[in-house]
């Protein structure tokens, strides 16, 4: 064991004083003037050593402490494997995220139209990093496809300038600042599916954003302008269908987040929308709303484009107090369309109110659960469990429907659809999770419907959605 200089420097002095006291106190013919003087000069002799090898040894210290900040780092725990430059300031993180699900339908009079399949609902691997601290970066490549099928597309890719909390930019493929749960991580919803309220607002966008966090972090705003995506879908063409832009802006506020004493400590409040003009475009509308079983419920007829005004405006709000949790928003969807010489101005709308408890007391909140223990059978753990219920409802302007040329496919389309689903997230570990959800969900249908076949609307649509999850 290395002796420190310092310690020894303490010990010697300590011992030599002692034998310089002793000496002082002989009898003068056992020890001359000189003989004192001499034994005064080793001691400081010794001392003035001693400084100067612990000097050295402190100078090796502190170059061996700057050598170790140049250093790499690689590092690899629940949160992903991370390589980052000694001094931290340029790092790239690894996360991965794989849901496997399980779909079953069941009670329809004629049967559904999906059948009862196993799929991927996402596979991603995640690139997150950053360069002398200002500049970060994630690339999100997705191999589930946008409906588990298998198709390798780009998710995200976006650059940030973060020049500080109050004050970023970000610029690329990101989520527009428009819907509450849609902002939120695949990950960590309450559900394996997002709400009907999330198919009547944007996903990804390209586009620029200026973004940040006010007053101590209690106000968050972003605005950005984008080449504008349809309700519920992404940018996934890397174009822009016209030379129009969307504009998206939201104010997000939590008050009392910085006082972690308060029973309002969780609570969040704002307001968000997007506006935007179209010409012509097939492209600017919807694919069709889906339900919580991912069926369509409504779609606009092949010959209907958007040809004028978009706009969204959403009020949103969560609250989270320890293991209980609450998310709700309201989204009003306009969009002008037209249909051969038939033109109009459709007012869609929606909301969800969505709670969990989480049963083994761990404090819920809208980045996740973080269970207190991992799931052991030898150590007799069972990690954390949480129940969840929702309740949504969307509703499509009476105007798609009405007319000699509507805009909507009056063969397969609902003027109406409610949904209620209950279900039990099984946090395992930090990384692993498994979801059992069950969905009900009515549709009305128009005065003036059509329908043909068997479609999904006719029916009630019960479905069972089983996940297991890894993410890192």
């Amino acid at each position: 064991m290395r002796i420190l200089p310092s310690a020894v420097r303490t010990a010697l002095t300590t011992a030599i004083t002692l034998v310089g006291l002793t000496a002082s106190s002989l009898p003068a013919q056992t020890a001359s003037q000189d003989d004192l003087n001499a034994l005064r000069e080793q001691i400081r002799q010794l001392d003035q050593k001693l400084r100067i090898l612990e000097r050295s040894q402190e100078i090796k210290d502190e170059t061996a402490a700057a050598d170790a900040k140049k250093q790499a780092k690689v590092t690899f725990t629940d949160k992903g494997l991370t390589f980052a430059s000694g001094d931290g300031a340029n790092y790239l993180k690894l996360h991965g995220l794989v849901q496997a699900d399980s779909r079953s339908f069941f009670g329809g009079k004629n049967g559904p139209n999906n059948n009862d399949a196993f799929l991927i609902r996402r596979a991603r691997l995640i690139f997150e990093g950053g360069f002398a601290k200002n500049y970060e970066y994630l690339i999100v490549p997705e191999f589930g496809g946008a409906s588990g099928n298998g198709t390798l597309t780009l998710l995200d890719a976006y650059i940030n300038v973060n020049l500080k909390p109050e004050f970023q930019v970000r610029a690329g493929r990101f989520r527009e600042p428009v819907g509450l749960e849609q902002l939120q991580s695949d990950a960590v919803a309450f559900f394996a599916e997002r709400s009907l309220v999330s198919q009547f607002v944007p996903n990804r966008d390209i586009g620029v954003q200026l973004w940040g966090d006010l007053l101590d972090g209690t106000l968050g705003y972003a605005i950005g302008a984008f080449d504008g995506v349809p309700d519920g879908t992404s940018n996934a063409s890397n174009t822009d269908i016209n030379n129009e832009k969307n504009y998206a802006a939201r104010l997000f506020a939590q008050p009392f987040k910085n006082n972690k004493d308060s029973a309002l400590a969780g609570l969040g409040f704002g307001v968000a929308g997007s506006i935007g003009k179209e010409n012509n475009n097939a492209g600017a509308l919807t694919s069709g709303y889906k339900t919580d079983g991912q069926q369509t419920w409504f779609a606009y007829n092949a010959a209907t484009v958007a040809n004028g005004s978009v706009s969204r405006v959403s009020p949103q709000a969560f609250y989270y107090n320890g293991p209980f949790g609450l998310l709700t928003e309201y989204v009003l969807s306009s969009v002008e369309v037209r249909n051969g010489a038939t033109k109009r101005q459709l007012q869609n709308d929606a909301w969800q109110i969505a709670a969990g408890y989480v049963l083994t007391g761990e404090d819920a909140g809208y980045k996740g659960v973080t269970p207190a223990t991992n799931f052991s059978l030898v150590d007799g753990t069972w990690g954390a469990f949480e129940v969840v219920a929702r309740v949504a409802s969307a509703s499509i302007d009476k105007g798609a429907f009405t007319g000699a040329a509507a805009v909507a496919d009056l063969t397969k389309s609902a003027e109406e659809a409610t949904a209620y689903g209950v279900g039990l997230n099984w946090y395992l570990s930090k990384t692993v999770r498994a979801s059992f959800d069950y969905f009900n969900t009515d549709f009305k249908l128009p005065a003036s419907a059509a329908l043909a076949g068997t479609p999904v609307v006719a029916h009630q649509e019960n479905a069972f959605v089983a996940r297991l999850q890894l993410s890192f």
